[in-house]
């Protein structure tokens, strides 16, 4: 297939942009989702006879990272119609089995939701991508994480609200995954009826199905040491928010700063909202620069400087919510390496490599979970002390450190001020990695 064929086009198309809007929207939907245990763990502790939060999101993650592979590979040959609106049906499953409320039940409805899950941003990225200009492709990413993050939200203080005992609503924590079930099963029905036919679906777009056209494309994007680098910055910047703040910054503020389980909520759902801000914004302003490292690094920065911030500064010395926009806000910048994998692959690849970064994003996410969860494990029954919150955090913050050494070797794929409409298709190695898939 030429570059002609899969380059991007010059305008925005409205059919195009509904079907990113609906991917969006899935990705909202399934990061509410994975939010919600964070909010859930007395609960689970109770229904379960022990605190399996660390080994679930585990689970969750390796699902996840794995099933990535599989994602990229399935948009590239077949499109968003045939792939999409069965990803959302399968979350929708998954929250279904979650409901049935016992442990087993959890963990495999959980497991199922990752499966499906992982089709929500790469199939954004791969829409954006393939079917929306490229000068604006960081920006429809940050708006996509934008989105997601919004779900985030709605996972953690609003059914903390709604399944809190002493509140008002008295809602089990097994209806909120019901609620979740039907949600997911209305956005099936509206995506399978909008989502369109568009050429990724005809035969030209593919080669005859076998082991070398399925392995192709990844021997073009894991053989690309930009891959490898892209990857792992953006996992290294997205575990501060996928575990610290999204798992554990409810429980730290809860049990280590000794404030109320609701502000808790309420101040830990400021970093979904702070990336509400900052993907699309650092999005919109690489692309007005038309360079990827400064803003990468600007915000990682920002980021490491926030992470500190919350975890070591004294209590009442900055306002909880204030550090904890700050954090988000900069942790916007973990969408830049998802534009740079794709500017530095084949334009014939650009689901794969969607798929690639976010196995290497979450398979980092997957690996860290045990081992944050271990250090968060207290001796005794008692409850975790700040001192031992700090410690298990640690980590986190190390990583960015790791993130921003890395963000100063990665090449820059930017091509200037509102770049060319080709800068996310051609690199100088990819005279000989043209493939067909």
């Amino acid at each position: 297939m030429s570059n002609s064929d899969t380059a991007p086009p010059r305008e925005l198309k409205p059919l195009y942009v509904v079907s990113w809007f609906l991917c969006a929207l899935f990705y909202l939907y399934q990061y509410a989702a994975r939010s919600a245990p964070g909010v859930m763990q007395d609960q689970l502790t109770t229904a379960w006879g022990g605190n399996h939060i660390g080994s679930m999101i585990s689970a969750y993650y390796t699902a996840y990272a794995l099933t990535a592979l599989a994602a990229g590979l399935l948009l590239d040959r077949y499109g968003a119609k045939r792939v999409i609106p069965y990803a959302i049906a399968c979350v929708g499953t998954g929250c279904v089995v979650f409901a049935q409320g016992s442990e087993a039940a959890g963990m495999s409805g959980f497991v199922l939701q990752a499966v499906g899950a992982v089709f929500s941003f790469v199939g954004a990225s791969y829409v954006a991508a393939r079917y929306l200009p490229a000068r604006m492709f960081a920006m429809f990413t940050g708006l996509t994480q934008c989105i997601g993050m919004l779900g985030a939200a709605v996972g953690s203080k609003p059914v903390q609200m709604a399944i809190d005992p002493a509140g008002s609503y008295g809602v089990s924590w097994q209806s909120v995954w019901v609620v979740f079930a039907v949600t997911g099963f209305v956005l099936f029905a509206v995506t399978w009826i909008v989502m369109p036919r568009e050429q990724g679906e005809s035969p030209s777009h593919r080669a005859p199905l076998s082991l070398g056209s399925l392995l192709t494309p990844f021997k073009v994007v894991f053989g690309n040491v930009q891959s490898w680098l892209a990857g792992i910055i953006g996992g290294l910047l997205f575990v501060p928010t996928t575990i610290g703040a999204m798992v554990w910054a409810t429980s730290f503020l809860h049990n280590g700063q000794h404030i109320s389980m609701a502000q808790a909520a309420s101040d830990a759902s400021m970093v979904p909202i702070g990336w509400i801000i900052g993907c699309p914004l650092l999005g919109y302003v690489s692309d007005k620069i038309g360079r990827r490292k400064p803003v990468l690094l600007g915000g990682a920065l920002v980021m490491l400087v926030a992470a500190i911030a919350a975890v070591y500064l004294p209590q009442g010395l900055l306002p909880r919510y204030s550090v904890a926009l700050l954090l988000g806000i900069g942790s916007g910048a973990a969408m830049i390496p998802f534009t740079m994998i794709k500017e530095a692959n084949s334009p014939q690849v650009k689901g794969t490599a969607a798929g690639v970064m976010n196995f290497l994003v979450f398979l980092t996410t997957g690996a860290l979970s045990p081992f944050v969860s271990r250090l968060m494990t207290p001796a005794s029954g008692a409850p975790l002390s700040l001192h031992q919150f700090q410690e298990g955090l640690l980590p986190l913050i190390i990583g960015i450190v790791f993130a921003i050494i890395l963000s100063c070797v990665i090449r820059e794929t930017g091509v200037g001020p509102q770049g060319s409409e080709t800068e996310s298709s051609v690199t100088p190695a990819e005279g000989a990695s043209q493939v067909s898939v």
